[in-house]
């Protein structure tokens, strides 16, 4: 992940911003998120821990965004600004969600596999995460200004206006939707709706309230499958939530792991991602193992129930016992590195196990 944080320069106050045409009164919700010189001032409502007072979140202030784009006086292109709005998407994070709603719609489907329909079922998923990292990243512009992780992203440090994310998640978002009502069926969206509806109205504003934010974010986190699934029979039976089941469980570690990683940077913005009071990571090390350890039995649930063969059996339970492995290094040693390795393991287990299961698909 990127950790640099990006120069930034002296912008005048909320009150005294110019208009981006020269004018004097902009409004103020179409501006980026312009964090001040002292940090308590640069977000009234979280007192960030960290910081030393009259430092700001980017050790300066953040900049404002030209006409063409840039946000430090630099000439800037038309694809420094596409980057930006790629940026918003998450593209890091779709991936992984592709993949899943893949396998959903793959194990699904009985006979050949309807291309058409997976090409538009793909397509209407990406739009819709994308649409939700999009509002995500909106929402938390001035979270994310106090993070080193994410102070470089397009709303924090200045390149794109508030506004301009905010229609282009809402865009993004009912182009999914609606490609998922017509090309697949109302349900596959009314599925992608709602994970993107308890994802922002439920699990980005508990990050600042509760550590049970993880809990609550890893029930839209884990739909994906579901989606590719409806959008084959038009229904939920319970192998397609055995599915769900395993990116449930997957999530613990892999978002635990990156919290570990990040932990001062969380609480320099006020976000409760980590249990309470656990600075030595007892607890955290504990929730890690034992998610892991449900994973690997529940993982291997596709071959009791038929969905796959002894080859995913053997597989999945190699890979499961390997990714517990990486928890087992991270609780001993509680550092940084390992934290990293165990991040790492979950990117790569995830795809293969979901691989395994459909080369080794049972025939329906």
């Amino acid at each position: 992940m990127k950790d640099e944080m990006e120069s930034s320069m002296a912008t005048p106050a909320a009150s005294q911003r110019p208009h981006r045409d020269g004018g004097s009164n902009h409004p103020e919700w179409l501006a980026p998120y312009q964090p001040r010189t002292s940090a308590p001032t640069a977000c009234a409502h979280v007192e960030p821990r960290g910081l030393v007072r009259g430092q700001s979140p980017q050790d300066g202030e953040s900049r404002r965004p030209s006409a063409d784009g840039s946000a430090d006086g630099r000439p800037g292109t038309g694809l420094v600004r596409l980057a930006d709005y790629w940026t918003l998407t998450k593209p890091e994070v779709n991936f992984l969600v592709l993949v899943s709603t893949l396998v959903g719609f793959y194990l699904a489907s009985r006979g050949p596999l309807n291309w058409l329909r997976l090409f538009h079922t793909l397509l209407g998923t990406l739009l819709v995460a994308s649409g939700t990292g999009t509002l995500n990243q909106y929402l938390e512009r001035k979270t994310d200004a106090f993070m080193r992780r994410t102070a470089h992203r397009p709303l924090p440090a200045g390149r794109l206006w508030s506004a301009q994310a905010f229609w282009f998640g809402v865009f993004l978002s009912v182009a999914g939707g609606a490609e998922l009502w017509a090309a697949a069926n109302p349900l596959t969206s009314a599925l992608a709706v709602l994970t993107l509806g308890t994802y922002l109205l439920f699990y980005t504003p508990l990050k600042k309230k509760t550590p049970l934010c993880t809990l609550v974010g890893a029930f839209p986190g884990a739909m994906p499958p579901l989606i590719g699934w409806a959008a084959v029979r038009n229904s939920l039976s319970p192998e397609a939530w055995v599915l769900y089941a395993i990116l449930f469980l997957w999530q613990f570690p892999h978002l635990l792991a990156i919290a570990w990683m990040y932990r001062e940077d969380y609480a320099r913005a006020g976000l409760q991602m980590l249990p309470g009071n656990d600075r030595e990571g007892r607890a955290t090390m504990r929730q890690i193992i034992a998610y892991l350890m449900a994973l690997v039995p529940v993982s291997l649930i596709p071959a009791f129930f038929g969905q796959a063969g002894h080859a995913y059996l053997l597989g999945a339970g190699i890979l499961g016992l390997g990714f517990l492995g990486y928890g087992a290094r991270l609780a001993a040693s509680r550092t940084n590195a390992q934290a990293k390795r165990l991040l790492l393991a979950s990117i790569v287990y995830l795809p293969l196990v979901f691989a395994l299961m459909m080369v080794d698909k049972t025939p329906l």
